[in-house]
């Protein structure tokens, strides 16, 4: 059985938790997984995923550490969003490769938020040779506008429950006109407000440009009925390099097409499960990982 090792260690003078999960046996390889939360969620997962992620890669002989950064679960310090949290990734990454034998390499996991933090943080460490990320979040305001409106508003109006409120009177014709009214101005005064600040660097193009600027190996893993993945498809179609990218040898990309934000049933968490230990197997056995782009709702 996979051995589970509670760590504590000091980031910028607080004291962090980590989880290490070290195979039963010799490990595959020098890499190890770093699993990164997104926030608000500590160590342990939505539906306890990431607690199950970690034992079934370390029984396929894959070490795993697990942590909550500063300000989250057992973790001490102030709170802090994704986009202030390398100190702590690199401070679990060198407690990591301390403790577990053999460690050298590591892959980035995350979830939402958490797989942008890794994005940008894999950047300045070159010990980080994978990501994996799950519905990365680029969101901003017109983006969350635009994506609730193509994929919310179109669907609705096909739907057949949808007209059935229509011609049974039950449908409120004025309160939703008020809330598309307000997403579409949402979407437009946004669109406005990127083209007056292209200087501060709006959170896609960072996320672009982060992950056009990795050397190693990245496998996203998009949600068919998330809002979250509809939004970072929308920036990926905007960007011709972007799409370069996605559809290079050093990217795989899966969906699960009826799977919520976070893979939220048995089904789906095992196969991100499947898909994460398949992908890190082949990484660490250093063959080439084929770039797969397009839908998919199993493991093939």
């Amino acid at each position: 059985m996979p051995v589970e090792l509670p760590l504590f260690f000091d980031c910028n003078e607080d004291q962090l938790l980590g989880v290490l999960h070290q195979p039963p046996t010799i490990a595959l390889s020098d890499i190890g997984m770093l699993m990164v939360v997104g926030g608000p969620q500590y160590r342990v997962g939505s539906h306890r995923q990431f607690v199950l992620l970690a034992r079934s890669l370390a029984a396929a002989g894959i070490p795993v550490f697990r942590f909550d950064y500063r300000g989250m679960g057992d973790s001490e310090g102030g709170q802090r969003d994704f986009e202030n949290i390398s100190s702590d990734i690199r401070a679990a990454l060198d407690s990591f490769v301390a403790n577990s034998a053999g460690v050298r390499r590591v892959v980035l996991w995350g979830l939402c938020d958490a797989a942008t933090a890794n994005t940008f943080y894999a950047l300045s460490d070159s010990r980080v040779v994978g990501q994996i990320a799950l519905n990365p979040w680029v969101r901003t305001e017109e983006g969350e506008a635009q994506a609730f409106l193509r994929h919310y508003y179109v669907r609705r109006i096909c739907s057949t429950a949808f007209w059935r409120k229509v011609f049974a009177l039950k449908f409120n014709a004025i309160d939703a006109t008020r809330g598309f009214l307000r997403n579409l101005g949402q979407s437009r005064a946004s669109d406005d407000a990127v083209e007056l600040s292209r200087d501060i660097r709006p959170l896609p193009i960072r996320v672009r440009d982060a992950q056009l600027s990795f050397a190693g190996s990245s496998l996203l893993i998009l949600s068919g009925q998330d809002l979250t993945a509809r939004e970072y498809d929308m920036r990926v179609a905007e960007s011709a390099e972007w799409k370069h990218w996605i559809a290079s040898t050093n990217v795989t990309v899966r969906r699960l097409m009826n799977a919520d934000h976070t893979f939220s049933c048995a089904e789906w968490r095992d196969q991100v499960a499947d898909w994460c230990r398949d992908w890190v197997v082949r990484l660490s056995g250093e063959e080439p990982v084929a770039s797969h782009y397009g839908d998919r709702s199993d493991g093939s």
